[in-house]
């Protein structure tokens, strides 16, 4: 689906991803969040999750990448996003990111941004503020 199809629609652009315990290593190293909730399968075994859960702006993460490549696409600037975390998320599950373009106004998209398990069940939830002058809309 291309970004002009996508936002002159309204559809949403749905694209299914998933991280892997490398992309979680590496945003450990570069981030500098070495919360052993994300790294230590023997300390996540005694919490509530039982097994080493994703970085919350990693899984985040697959926004930007949609909202700079696809939706609005090649020219979006980030001005704002809102995050609630509704479940964990684990490595090497296939989860399904949802933006849905609720309003657009000289170039400011208001679209609201999901992450669902492959199961259906919410993880997280926000809508992101862009700023995208080189996309056309109806």
């Amino acid at each position: 689906m291309s970004s002009e199809s996508a936002t002159s629609s309204n559809r949403p652009l749905k694209r299914n991803f998933k991280f892997s315990q490398q992309d979680v290593l590496e945003f450990a190293r570069i981030s500098g969040d070495r919360n052993p909730l994300h790294l230590d399968s023997e300390f996540t075994k005694t919490t509530p999750f039982g097994k080493p859960i994703i970085h919350g702006m990693l899984s985040a993460s697959i926004f930007s990448k949609l909202l700079g490549m696809e939706f609005p696409g090649t020219g979006t600037i980030y001005l704002e996003q809102s995050l609630k975390f509704h479940k964990p998320m684990f490595v090497d599950i296939e989860y399904v990111a949802t933006l849905t373009l609720k309003s657009v106004e000289n170039g400011i998209f208001k679209i609201s941004t999901e992450i669902h398990s492959n199961s259906g069940e919410l993880t997280l939830s926000g809508e992101a503020t862009v700023l995208n002058r080189t996309t056309e809309t109806v």
